[in-house]
Formats: C-alpha cells, sequence, structure tokens
C-alpha cells in the first residue's frame, strides 16, 4: 500500500491480476485526474485491504482494476459491506467484471459480469440512452465509435444502464442483441460505476470514453 497525496476526499487504487489488462498503467490513466479534484490516493497491490474494515470505511472511492483471479469470502464481503455503507466503488472492463469468475456476491455488487467477447478488436458503436442522456455520467456526450474488445455480459435487471452496444445477428445469434455497456447501481447507501470499454490504454484516447469514465468515477465516490 502506497500513499500518492493528500486531498479531501480519499480514494484507494487496488489494481492487480492478469497483466494482460495493464492494471498498473491503465489505472495510472486516472491517479492524477484524481489527486486534481482533491482525493488523497492510495495504491494497494493487495486484495487484502478489502479486509480491512476501518480502512474502507474511510475510503469514498474505491478504483478497481483486477482482472480474474480469486478473492476470499471475507475480502468479498468486506468490499460488500464498505460499499453498502457508503464508500464508492468502480472500474472499467475487465477490471471490474472479469473479476472473481466464482464469486456470486461480488457479482451482485458489480450488477454484471463478463461472459464473452468475439475474436480480437472490433470496430462498433456506443449509443447512449436516450432516457439518461441527463444522467451526469453522460450528459451531452453523443454516441460513438471505438475499436476494441467487444463485451457479451451477464447484467443485473436493477442496474440504471446508461449506453449500450449492438451485436448483429450472426452464427451465434439468430437475433440482434442491444447490450448494457455502461452503467450504474446503487448498493445501500454506496455508488457502483462500471464501464466495459477499457481493455488497452489508447481505449481511453477516445474522448468520450475518458469523459464518462472521469464522470463516473466521481459520481460513484462518497
Amino acid at each position: 500500500m502506497t500513499s500518492e497525496t493528500s486531498g479531501t476526499r480519499k480514494a484507494l487504487v487496488v489494481r492487480g491480476g492478469w497483466e494482460g489488462h495493464q492494471p498498473v498503467r491503465t489505472t495510472g490513466l486516472f491517479i492524477s485526474f484524481l489527486r486534481d479534484r482533491g482525493f488523497a490516493i492510495d495504491v494497494s497491490d493487495s486484495l487484502d485491504v478489502y479486509a480491512d474494515a476501518e480502512r474502507l470505511a474511510a475510503t469514498d472511492l474505491v478504483v478497481q482494476c483486477w482482472s480474474m483471479g480469486e478473492i476470499t469470502r471475507e475480502q468479498s464481503e468486506g468490499i460488500a459491506a464498505a460499499v453498502r455503507a457508503g464508500t464508492g466503488l468502480a472500474g472499467w472492463h475487465g477490471g471490474i467484471i472479469d473479476a472473481f469468475r466464482g464469486d456470486v456476491g461480488y457479482h451482485r455488487l458489480t450488477g454484471g459480469q463478463f461472459l464473452a467477447h468475439p475474436p480480437g478488436y472490433l470496430d462498433h458503436e456506443v449509443n447512449v440512452v436516450a432516457g439518461q442522456s441527463c444522467h451526469p455520467v453522460v450528459a451531452g456526450l453523443d454516441d460513438f465509435s471505438v475499436h476494441t474488445e467487444q463485451y457479451w455480459v451477464s447484467t443485473d435487471p436493477l442496474i440504471d444502464v446508461l449506453a449500450t452496444t449492438h451485436f448483429r445477428a450472426g452464427e451465434e445469434r439468430d437475433r440482434p442483441v442491444t447490450m448494457p455497456a455502461v452503467w450504474t447501481r446503487n448498493w445501500g447507501e454506496g455508488r457502483v460505476f462500471v464501464s466495459t470499454i477499457g481493455h488497452k490504454p489508447d481505449d481511453f484516447d477516445v474522448p468520450q470514453v475518458r469523459t464518462l469514465t472521469e464522470r463516473g468515477l466521481l459520481w460513484a465516490s462518497r
């Protein structure tokens, strides 16, 4: 655990797991942003922090980028309890919804789980949900295109979907499907933000992706 700066609110960056999602590099893209917004930044490369109730209670925002891996029952229940009490949780892509695949309780917390994606990187469009166009995470954003992995996910009906992506009919699908791509959810007193976009650092070079991710972090924070 390292402390990187001081500020009014506290953000805890938890990063590790599968290195293919470049957890250090991608979280590093947002540390200075949060610092500039007055957050004190702590960084942990261990999930043991999720079993530290006192530290989590003092944290306003957890930014998680931990793909795959395993979480203990104590750790899983610890982060869920902290969010229920008001600590925010936010993340993107596999770092939040391709984590701890065997833990159902964790996936109830995030409101979704990665299931699959078509091979390689695809050009595809992300569409802001018309009824959510005033939500602070996506307000003023137009639909946009990305060239990256397109996630097929299983989601909780209680999430608030802010943006979607479209899968055409094909060999595996007898009809087209509209799939959640960005969502939020409430969990007790806390908030959760998830974006499925962010497999590689240059995904965040797309202005809309960078903007909605930054807004999502702030929205989720206590």
